[in-house]
């Protein structure tokens, strides 16, 4: 499903040049569920951004669905990230003035659905999600974990065949972080392919294969004892 070759990504700050991939290569196939963990500074996040075509490499090769991404222009990019790709942050980026219904209704906007489409939609994204009983409440109006509930919704609410998972129990409690695992977990057994980047080694154990980074390079990939196949 996605295949990086050679991924380099350097960044020039100021006078000082950083080279935040050194050559990264990395298959992963539909369905799979991947941790990509290691240090701060290691690259993880760089390598999230790319996989999600929030940014563009330095050199290498990147396909997305049999698709070169080099090769696509800003508008399929967007497209893409719209369609394809689910977004789970740290920090859930809902927007604070708007209901939840509304925040998870964004991308099915940005995708051009109509309004009642996208309100049923985004009614049974909450609803699989366990917080449909939310869905007219503001993010500050509810826990942590119905924010991250409400943040995956927004994420599956287009079907996309990948969700990134950047730290997503980062601003939880332990018993609400195995929460959002196990629903990502299931959403994986649905055969929704899960890329998760974190530090934590618990969440890193729930994913098929854990991907370590140091300095720019993957360092070793360990198989986990789950396999959700």
């Amino acid at each position: 499903m996605l295949k990086l070759r050679h991924i380099v990504k350097d960044y020039d700050a100021g006078d000082i040049h950083v080279r935040a991939l050194d050559g990264i290569d990395l298959e992963v196939g539909r369905g799979d569920y991947l941790a990509i963990m290691g240090p701060s500074g290691s690259g993880k996040s760089t390598l999230m951004h790319i996989i999600g075509c929030l940014d563009r490499p330095t050199s290498g090769r990147y396909e997305l669905n049999g698709r070169d991404v080099a090769d696509m222009g800003d508008a399929d990019l967007a497209r893409m990230r719209n369609k394809e790709i689910g977004f789970v942050f740290q920090q859930f980026n809902l927007l604070p003035r708007e209901t939840l219904q509304a925040n998870v209704e964004i991308p099915l906007m940005y995708a051009g659905a109509g309004a009642r489409e996208r309100r049923r939609l985004a009614a049974e994204a909450l609803d699989r999600m366990g917080i449909l009983d939310r869905a007219h409440h503001r993010p500050s109006e509810v826990s942590g974990g119905q924010k991250q509930r409400a943040a995956i919704a927004r994420a599956l609410v287009n079907a996309p065949s990948l969700i990134l998972a950047d730290e997503p129990t980062g601003n939880l409690d332990s018993k609400t972080g195995g929460e959002i695992l196990d629903i990502l977990g299931s959403l994986n057994r649905d055969g929704v392919t899960v890329i998760v980047v974190t530090h934590d080694r618990e969440v890193g154990r729930r994913a098929g294969r854990i991907v370590h980074l140091k300095d720019g390079l993957i360092d070793s990939v360990e198989a986990t004892t789950h396999d959700h196949h």
